[in-house]
């Protein structure tokens, strides 16, 4: 699965490996978006954590981040959360 298929916006909860495929990534890398706050689990108890599986599409975008811009992890999690605020603040108004 590539980032942007439409399973990407299902709402149930997925393992973190199938995050890390969603998104086109290393689950090393999705590990250390964890680290950082990029996304969070589900909230519902599981055996194994779940993730919404639309984090995959953050995570592709916070790559692309670091590509295109050369931040690092941190600069790149920030970027993403300031874009969803401003989203948030344009949806109000």
């Amino acid at each position: 699965l590539a980032p942007g298929d439409d399973c990407m916006n299902s709402e149930e909860p997925v393992k973190l490996a199938v995050v890390a495929r969603q998104a086109g990534v290393r689950i090393t890398v999705v590990r250390r978006y964890l680290e950082f706050g990029l996304f969070e689990p589900h909230p519902e108890p599981a055996e194994a954590p779940r993730y919404d599986s639309r984090s995959a599409a953050r995570i592709a975008r916070a790559e692309r981040l670091r590509r295109d811009l050369g931040l690092n992890f941190a600069g790149a999690v920030l970027v993403c959360e300031l874009l969803d605020r401003v989203r948030e603040l344009e949806a109000q108004q």
